[in-house]
């Protein structure tokens, strides 16, 4: 893409005004950890990273406590196709984290440019306030009634679905009970229904024919984002086994949507799947090649390919063969990330991707 001057500057501008951001942010947090710290802020020990268990509630899934204080958590984002994104990232402590984690979801100027940062948007609406009990393994969630005024049925259930999804990332929850402004409903304005409990479900399950549905085995597979830095989980119905090699054989047919891409290029096949000492070795006909030609030289595509992989037990890596030739990605590339979209790291990669179109046209 060629820039011309002016759009150069403002390329260059925006990549500033994110810069500050994020340099801000970061001034915050160190700010509110050392105001929590107190005495043991200047201690010469570091603190350990160990799961973090407060009373209420227990984390679960992606809730540790860092050496800095900040809780990470799992929040759940929708891209501007309305597919749901988990995103690992970190909060301040407070007791109650769930219902902080959830808070971030609520749309608010501060949140709104986070999810911005990431390429994603909040899914509860402005002003929603809440109140939050969990016992038993039930999560009893009572919205303000602002909830009710999404535009639409896909907007009410992603804002369900990702509440849900946020909740049951800990372990002290099972299944979730909706109120609104403390009433108990059967369906929301757009016909969504909310009237019974809720447990963990299938994230971004892919449209089929009728005939198809409730047939088969579900797979989740991850391909690459409208918003160039993220991987999206998609539950997919396959006709064999859902292991290793079925999911590497449906990532070569591609999404079934084109808001999203491709994770294998097109017409590429796959020879076979290998399993050697955590180590799943992949072998691709040529047309593989093709994937240095993503905008980003194929690491995202990459990424996609690789949290797909590692979800499988016994797979800690991967390993790229072209026609049984080695494939070489670059250092690091094909390890397992700690989580499949980290805040901090989608970051750094949009900020990359503006300085990569300002200087594109030099």
């Amino acid at each position: 893409m060629k820039l011309n001057v002016g759009q150069r500057r403002m390329y260059l501008l925006a990549l500033i005004i994110i810069l500050l951001a994020v340099a801000l942010l970061c001034v915050w947090r160190l700010w509110l950890a050392d105001g929590e710290g107190g005495e043991t802020a200047g201690s010469a020990t570091p603190a350990p990273e160990i799961t973090f268990e407060p009373v209420s509630p227990t984390p679960g899934t992606g809730a540790t406590l860092g050496v800095s204080g900040g809780v990470d958590t799992v929040v759940y984002y929708q891209d501007n196709f309305g597919y749901l994104v988990p995103v690992l990232t970190s909060v301040p402590y407070e007791d109650g984290i769930a219902k902080a984690t959830l808070s971030l979801m609520v749309a608010s100027g501060p949140n709104d440019m986070q999810a911005a940062r990431l390429g994603l948007r909040t899914v509860i609406p402005e002003n929603v306030t809440m109140d939050l009990d969990i016992e038993k393994g039930k999560a009893r969630i009572d919205l303000s009634k602002e909830a009710l005024e999404l535009p639409d049925a896909g907007a009410e259930y992603n804002m369900i679905a990702a509440i849900v999804q946020t909740l049951t990332e800990f372990d002290t929850v099972d299944r979730v009970e909706f109120l609104f402004g403390g009433q108990k409903l059967e369906k929301l304005p757009h016909g969504t229904d909310v009237s019974g409990e809720f447990t963990r479900g299938d994230l971004n399950l892919e449209k089929q024919d009728a005939s198809a549905q409730g047939k088969g085995e579900k797979l989740t597979l991850y391909f690459p984002g409208d918003s160039a830095s993220v991987v999206v989980p998609v539950t997919r119905m396959v006709y064999s086994r859902a292991d290793l090699d079925t999911a590497v054989l449906e990532m070569t047919k591609g999404p079934l949507s084109e808001a999203l891409d491709e994770a294998v290029p097109k017409g590429c096949g796959l020879i076979d799947v290998q399993v050697e000492n955590g180590v799943a070795k992949l072998n691709f006909t040529k047309e593989f090649m093709q994937i240095v030609n993503n905008i980003d030289g194929g690491r995202l595509a990459l990424k996609a390919l690789v949290v797909t992989c590692t979800q499988f037990e016994g797979v800690d890596s991967v390993e790229i063969y072209v026609e049984g030739e080695k494939w070489d990605a670059g250092e690091g590339v094909l390890t397992a990330p700690t989580f499949s979209n980290v805040a901090t790291e989608i970051e750094s990669a949009a900020i990359q991707a503006q300085s990569d179109a300002i200087f594109e046209g030099e």
